[in-house]
């Protein structure tokens, strides 16, 4: 078509739909070949031309990517394929909590950072000694809600506490709230005469120069649930770069993609009063527990469990997000 790129967003889509089927064949032949290789190295291991740990060297990368293609597999409803916004919010508890919710921050930042996703913090919240009582982290790239809708629920920390003097063995909680982050392919109806904007001095890190403009937002929006009648006050603040309209364009952003997960919930739970007993996770529950000093990080949802506690804490969550995915995901392509 001579008059493709006329037509941006009508391309951007057919592009992405291009990119998608390009990344399946790949997977494919990426697969072939490892079976391929597999299967001659067994036959020259019968003539002592290959050593049997590079057979399993092999074995267990045609492994690897038959799981990586299966897992990708998994994530077949369409919010799945969108960026993310990762909001984490302390529990009761002071200090000890607020630590948490940043010990928190920093491994969904790092499992982001070896996933090749690029991460900006909308905005963040010091806790008053240590830590963080808030965060709002954006996260784009291909399927990164898919696989941390996985990581939507609360956090709970066992551990003998640094902050008390007594040494005493502490529990902690933080919540962590996951939303698809919208691209200018969903379309998000957002009525103008329900916003309202304030701007304030950012505070925190950055220097005297970001202390002396107002380059903070706050965006209001007065939301009626249009199934529930139910009012709400939609509150966004951004403070993430020191350009006042960019901060705007973002916290617009984070509110399309706040409007668009509501309307995913009320599909949920539709699904959900169909297919009774399917929804196995709920906003707000208790998914995983850390208990630092038995060395033992257990999702309570599917039974997965690790005795490293460091690796976990420094972004390895792969297995976590894969148990959760084999468990629930299959079910929810079915809805």
């Amino acid at each position: 078509m001579p008059d493709f790129w006329e037509h941006p967003k009508e391309a951007q889509i057919q592009m992405k739909k291009i990119k998608d089927l390009q990344h399946w064949i790949e997977g494919y032949h990426e697969v072939e070949q490892a079976v391929e290789e597999l299967g001659t190295a067994y036959e020259f291991i019968k003539e002592g031309l290959v050593e049997e740990s590079e057979l399993d060297a092999l074995y267990s990368d045609a492994l690897a990517k038959i799981e990586a293609l299966e897992l990708r597999n998994m994530l077949r409803r369409e919010e799945d394929k969108l960026g993310v916004v990762l909001k984490i919010n302390s529990g009761a508890g002071g200090t000890e909590s607020q630590d948490w919710a940043s010990m928190l921050m920093r491994m969904y930042l790092r499992w982001c950072e070896k996933q090749g996703y690029k991460t900006s913090i909308a905005n963040i919240l010091d806790g008053d000694e240590a830590g963080i009582k808030s965060c709002t982290i954006n996260v784009e790239g291909d399927f990164a809600y898919g696989y941390l809708k996985s990581e939507n629920g609360v956090h709970r920390l066992v551990r003998v506490s640094p902050y008390n003097a007594q040494g005493k063995r502490m529990t902690s909680f933080a919540s962590v709230f996951v939303t698809p982050l919208v691209d200018d392919t969903i379309e998000v109806k957002v009525e103008p005469a329900l916003l309202s904007w304030d701007t304030f001095r950012s505070g925190g890190a950055g220097g005297q120069n970001v202390n002396k403009v107002e380059s903070g937002v706050r965006l209001r929006y007065q939301f009626t649930d249009p199934y529930t009648g139910e009012k709400e006050e939609i509150l966004i603040e951004n403070t993430e770069t020191r350009d006042q309209p960019k901060n705007k364009e973002n916290a617009l952003r984070q509110l399309r993609s706040i409007l668009y997960d509501k309307e995913l919930q009320h599909r949920l739970q539709e699904q959900a009063k169909v297919e009774a007993g399917k929804m196995k996770i709920e906003w707000g529950s208790q998914i995983r527990s850390y208990v630092f000093d038995d060395r033992r990080v257990k999702d309570h949802r599917t039974g997965y469990q690790t005795s490293d506690v460091n690796g976990v804490m420094d972004g390895d969550l792969d297995g976590f997000i894969k148990a959760y995915l084999m468990e629930f995901a299959a079910e929810e392509g079915e809805q």
